[in-house]
C-alpha cells in the first residue's frame, strides 16, 4: 500500500523555514521543553494512556491499551512508559526516536496507523530529544498490550531515514502554528478524513474533517478546521473549542480530542496554531 507524505504546500510553509536553522526561541532544558510538549500540544498520553468511560485509568499513564478501531485495521496504543518488559525502558534514546520519526520499533517491525508517522518526521531534533528526555522520568507501568491488526501491509518505511530536523522559529507565526498543528500536534491527521483505509487526504481534504473516532464515549467525527467552518468564528471562540472543548453555543465536543492537555498550551503558541488554520483552503 502506498501511503502519502502530508501536504506538500503545508510541508513547503514549515520546511522553508526549517531549512534557515531557525535557532530554539529559549534556553529551557531538554526536560522542561519535554515536559511542556508532552503535557500539551504533543499529548501523547492521550492515545498512549487507557481510557475507561469516565477518562483516564488511574495507576496506568502512557501504559497503553487504548484500542482504536478504523476501517482496515484494530490498533492498539503500545506502553511507552519505561517498563523494561513491556515497555521501552530497554530502547536507546536513538531507538524511540526512530520509532517516533521513523515508525521503527527496535526489532525492524513497522508501527501503523493512527501513529502519525509521516507528520512525525517533521518533528524538530531539539522537540523529539526533549520528549525522549520527559518518557525517561516517566513512572514504569507493567501493562502488555495485545498487537494491533491490519487488513493491510505496511510499508517497509516511511520515506528515506530523517536526517537532521532543524528547529522552526515562533518569529513566523504561520510557519510555527504549521509545525504545531503538523508535526507536534498531529491536528491534521485527525481533522483530514481517509482516502483509503490508513491513508489520509491531505492532498485534496486537508483539514475537512469527518474522520470517525470510536472509543469508551462513542463513536464521534472531526471537525472541519478549515476556514470553511472556522472563518468566521474569533480567536477568542477557536481558542475555547481547542482548550476546553466547548463550543459557542456552550455544547460540548465528544473525546478524543486532547482538551485537558490542550488546555495548558501557551497564548502565543494558540494563536500561532490559529494564524495557520486561517491560512488553510476552504473545504
Amino acid at each position: 500500500m502506498k501511503f502519502h507524505a502530508f501536504s506538500s504546500a503545508v510541508l513547503a510553509v514549515l520546511f522553508i523555514t526549517v531549512g534557515l536553522g531557525a535557532p530554539r526561541a529559549s534556553a529551557e532544558t531538554l526536560l522542561e521543553r519535554g515536559t511542556y510538549l508532552m503535557e500539551s500540544i504533543v499529548a501523547c498520553g492521550n492515545c498512549h494512556t487507557p481510557q475507561g468511560p469516565n477518562g483516564p485509568i488511574a495507576g496506568k499513564n502512557l501504559a497503553g491499551g487504548l484500542v482504536f478501531e478504523e476501517p482496515g485495521f484494530v490498533a492498539v496504543a503500545s506502553n511507552i512508559t519505561p517498563d523494561r518488559e513491556t515497555g521501552i525502558g530497554g530502547w536507546t534514546d536513538a531507538q524511540i526516536i526512530a520509532s517516533i520519526r521513523e515508525g521503527k520499533r527496535p526489532d525492524g517491525s513497522t508501527i501503523g496507523p493512527p501513529m502519525p508517522i509521516e507528520m512525525y518526521r517533521g518533528l524538530s531534533d531539539w522537540d523529539v530529544q526533549a520528549i525522549v528526555a520527559y518518557l525517561r522520568t516517566v513512572k514504569p507501568v507493567r501493562n502488555v498490550v495485545q498487537k494491533s491488526k491490519y487488513e493491510f501491509p505496511l510499508p517497509p518505511a516511511y520515506g528515506p531515514p530523517v536526517g537532521s530536523v532543524a528547529s522552526v522559529s515562533p518569529d513566523d507565526p504561520v510557519a510555527y502554528g504549521a509545525y504545531l498543528a503538523g508535526p507536534a500536534g498531529h491536528c491534521m491527521e485527525c481533522h483530514t478524513p481517509f482516502a483509503k483505509p490508513g491513508m489520509r487526504d491531505f492532498e485534496n481534504k486537508l483539514g475537512a474533517g469527518g474522520a470517525e473516532f470510536h472509543g469508551p464515549w462513542g463513536v464521534s467525527a472531526s471537525t472541519n478546521i478549515t476556514p470553511t467552518n472556522l472563518g468566521d468564528r474569533s480567536y477568542a471562540d477557536i481558542k475555547k473549542l481547542i482548550t476546553t472543548g466547548t463550543r459557542p453555543d456552550g455544547s460540548r465536543m465528544a473525546p478524543p480530542m486532547a482538551y485537558p492537555f490542550y488546555a495548558n498550551i501557551k497564548e502565543d503558541d494558540l494563536r500561532a496554531i490559529v494564524a495557520y488554520l486561517r491560512t488553510l483552503p476552504a473545504k
